[in-house]
């Protein structure tokens, strides 16, 4: 797992991508004091509610020496594209990825938050729980104690995982999913919103219902 970088409220945080959920991220960087110092996309937003300047196309070189040495963020709801671009940015700037953490969210001193993770607006995260890199968290959702939430996973708002569930890499969770103590969710499955998971998800499965049933492949 990559280090998280503890960035100063005082440092400005660059967002890459600039859309809805990355209205999100700003909400949350803003609610634990940090500033906001622009956005990258392939081109200028035509919505800009922060009022944030445009730094370029982060895949860009002019824009990537730009960014030395910036704090940033990969504010992308897809999964897998967040994953490319947060790994490429990676290996390319000085800094790691920031976390964004609502100031709202309740987080046990004795939780792990990878490198890139938000943690959303009244969100809780208990004891010994883990996140990996580039995680989503989002609105309300409640990881209790152990679980395992792998890289680039995706917990949507409400969702509830019960003690000592895994989550797999690159995983979704829809909102207001419930998932039994124990269970695990493999790598890339698909949970629907509301789904009641009580036994193991295979990867790459989708599953939807109380209790959840199997989604033919698309």
């Amino acid at each position: 797992m990559n280090q998280a970088v503890k960035v100063e409220p005082s440092a400005g945080v660059v967002l890459i991508g600039y859309s809805g959920h990355a209205w999100v991220v700003a909400d949350c960087l803003l609610a634990a004091g940090y500033t906001l110092s622009g956005y990258c996309e392939r081109s200028e937003a035509p919505r800009n509610p922060y009022e944030l300047p445009y730094l370029g196309f982060e895949g860009d070189a002019e824009t990537l020496v730009a960014l030395a040495g910036k704090h940033w963020f990969v504010a992308i709801g897809d999964n897998a594209l967040r994953q490319r671009v947060q790994q490429r940015l990676f290996s390319k700037l000085q800094h790691p990825a920031a976390i964004a953490r609502h100031s709202s969210a309740v987080v046990s001193a004795r939780a792990t938050i990878g490198a890139g993770t938000l943690v959303g607006p009244l969100a809780v995260l208990n004891p010994a729980a883990t996140l990996g890199e580039g995680v989503i968290c989002n609105t309300g959702a409640i990881i209790e104690h152990e679980c395992v939430v792998g890289d680039f996973a995706h917990i949507g708002p409400g969702a509830v995982l019960s003690g000592n569930v895994t989550v797999g890499a690159g995983a979704f969770v829809g909102a207001g999913a419930a998932v039994r103590q124990g269970i695990r969710i493999g790598a890339g499955a698909l949970v629907g919103a509301g789904a009641v998971v009580v036994k193991d998800i295979p990867d790459g499965a989708r599953v939807v219902g109380n209790p959840t049933r199997s989604l033919p492949s698309s």
